[in-house]
Parts: C-alpha cells; structure tokens; sequence
C-alpha cells in the first residue's frame, strides 16, 4: 500500500508520539521551538485506504545556506516510522521527494535502532584492557540482528553512514554510543544492587553529609548555568547560552508540564550539582549535568543522579538514559572518567545505527561537510 506524506498539526504530531512507548525527545514537535535557529516541520505520514490518522511521523529540523533558498533537512534520532520494514523505501521516498520540494540538498538522519550492546563488566573490563583502544572493537554482549538489516537496506537506497568522527568518539550530530540504565521489571532495590561499589558507597556518604536533592524551577535555571559553564570550561567543551536553557523549559513544559525537570544538589547552603531530566512515555534521559569543583568529596554528582534514578524509576520509567558516552578507551582521553561514572550505574553501553545522510546535490553537501570539518 502506498504511503503518502503531508505536514500534520502539533496535536496530530503528539497524540501519534503519544500512541507509542515512547520515542527521542528531538522529535517532538516542541524541540522544534527549542532549535530556534532552525526552521522546524511536523510531517505525518498516512496510508492512501487507511483512517486518516498518521502510521509515523517526523520532525524536520531545515537550517537555510546563507543567500540560498537550499536547506540542509536534519531528522534527529527520527523519524518515527516502521524502521524493519523490508519496504523502507516505502516510507523514505515520500519523505525525500517532500524535502526536494522544500530545497533541500541534503538530508541526515538518526535511525533510533540500536544495534550492539555491552553490559557494564564488558564495559570495565574493556578499560581495564590495554590492549582495548575502542569499544567498538570490543566484542559485544548482545546484538541487534534487525540492525544489520536497516543498515544494509540504507545503504541499498542510496544513505551512507557517518562515521563517528573526532579522538572521542563521537559522531557529528547526535551521539552513536550512549550509556543506559534498564529498569523495565526490577525493583528499586534490584536498581540499587546494580551500583557498583563505589556508586553505593558515594551515595550513603553523600547522605550522611547532608546533601540535600531537590527539584528546581524556571527560576533556578541562572544557578544551574553558573555550575555549567564551569563544568564547560573543566572539561573543554563549548557552553550553550542561558537563554537556549529557558527556551527549552520553556518550550518542553508547556507541551507537557512534566516533559523536563531540575535537579539542585545543596550542600551547607550552596548548589554544588544540578542536571536537567527529560522524559517522554517510558523512555527518561539526563540530559544536561553540572558542578562545581568544590566540596566534590560530598558526592553531590552520585546524590543527584540516585535521586533522579529513583524518580524515573518511580514514575514508571523503562528505561533511564545517561546519554553519549566515548567509545576511546585510552587514559590520555579527558572523557574516560565521565564513562567510569556512568558504568558504575551497572547499566549498559548501546550503539545505535549511527547518523546517515542523503546527498540531494552533492557540490552542496560536499561543500557543507568540508565547512563542518573545518570548524
């Protein structure tokens, strides 16, 4: 049956969102709001005999050329359509003859299919290997055997991988390796055992120092980017603007008053850690952390994380999602640490398919990826 694609309303982009377990936050239609500099579409796609309600959907974000009417489209960790459909190209022409349409020379987009996994001792023992350079040379715990399937059928079509660039691992765009905790079927207690040793002890000792987690607000937001743009210049990273912070609560909370949360760690009257939490149907992420480089031997970072574990857990969470990690397992990399942190969770390191682009005009794409390249 042939599907078709057309624009479809927020509320048409939502209850379909809404319909499902969960998906990426970057494709709900009030991201689109958050990525201001972008220019935002929610598209549906319908079969021709079907109930006129959208199968799938998608959020386009379209970033213009200077003095060209020609657009990058980018698709973040989308689109929300049947990914193992052994007639993917059912469901990606439409979408690529509607971006031709709006002057897009290229399209990118993150399939959220996930294709190897390694449980935290794989993970650790990995590290511990000198012999281990990269996780993704490191041989898996689990697959994905559909993985290889949507891989091959992209590439079939004409999509071509981008390879996780950089010495950290990382692709351009959305992270390939992120570090995730399960929590689907196990008790809070089950959760708790799966902390490593360390983990458990820097949490009981965070409590007994008295390190208080609370929920913040709209308002609280100035004290967390005071402790992110210190972490940022800690760990050698480019901060984003306060004002992209309020956007994004501001955004997100009025789609959904619990869509995201701000955790304050205090400590004797000062804010030593806060982290942003996102969630969407069973699937929650920590999204932003911050701290400071004071009193860390409270634990506040081990504090703030187990308050927002157990409340993703207690809200029914399937799973909870500490997002990119490195896939570089050498000491010289600044990253190692972050990944030591999140191991200790007891969770799993997951590799998704990764970013694809479609070159629609490749003189333009090829000039847009050697730009990227050299910033």
């Amino acid at each position: 049956m042939t599907l078709r694609i057309r624009p479809v309303s927020r509320e048409e982009h939502l209850a379909f969102i809404a319909s499902r377990p969960s998906a990426s936050h970057l494709q709900l239609p009030s991201w689109g709001d958050v990525k201001s500099d972008w220019q935002a579409e929610s598209l549906g796609w319908f079969e021709e005999d079907g109930d006129g309600r959208p199968v799938g959907v998608g959020l386009v974000l379209l970033r213009p050329l200077p003095k060209l009417k020609r657009y990058l489209a980018y698709l973040p960790e989308g689109p929300v359509i049947d990914w193992y459909a052994p007639d993917l190209d059912r469901w990606l022409r439409p979408l690529v003859d509607h971006l031709k349409s709006r002057g897009a020379f290229s399209v990118k987009m993150g399939p959220p299919v996930v294709a190897r996994r390694w449980s935290a001792d794989a993970v650790k023992a990995a590290i511990a290997d000198p012999g281990a350079h990269r996780l993704r040379d490191v041989p898996a715990t689990g697959h994905e055997p559909r993985a290889a399937e949507v891989a091959e059928r992209l590439r079939r079509l004409g999509w071509r991988q981008t390879e996780p660039g950089g010495s950290e691992g990382f692709a351009a765009g959305q992270p390939r390796y992120v570090f995730q905790v399960p929590l689907e079927g196990r008790t809070l207690e089950d959760v708790q055992r799966g902390l490593n040793q360390q983990w458990r002890r820097n949490v009981k000792k965070a409590e007994k120092a008295g390190v208080k987690v609370v929920r913040g607000d709209y308002d609280d937001l100035p004290a967390f980017y005071a402790l992110y743009t210190e972490t940022a210049e800690r760990d050698r990273f480019l901060p984003r603007p306060l004002p992209y912070f309020q956007r994004m609560w501001t955004a997100l909370t009025a789609e959904d008053p619990d869509r995201m949360r701000l955790y304050l760690a205090h400590h004797d009257g000062e804010v030593l850690a806060a982290a942003t939490m996102l969630t969407v149907g069973t699937h929650v992420w920590y999204s932003y952390g911050a701290s400071t480089g004071r009193r860390r031997e409270v634990q506040p970072n081990n504090a703030i994380q187990w308050r927002m574990l157990s409340d993703a857990h207690e809200g029914g969470a399937a799973v909870y999602d500490l997002r990119g990690i490195t896939d570089t397992l050498e000491d010289s990399n600044h990253l190692l640490g972050l990944l030591r942190f999140k191991v200790g969770t007891g969770g799993q390191a997951v590799e998704y398919l990764g970013e694809w682009d479609l070159p629609l005009n490749r003189l333009l794409h090829k000039a847009l990826n050697l730009y990227v390249s050299r910033r």
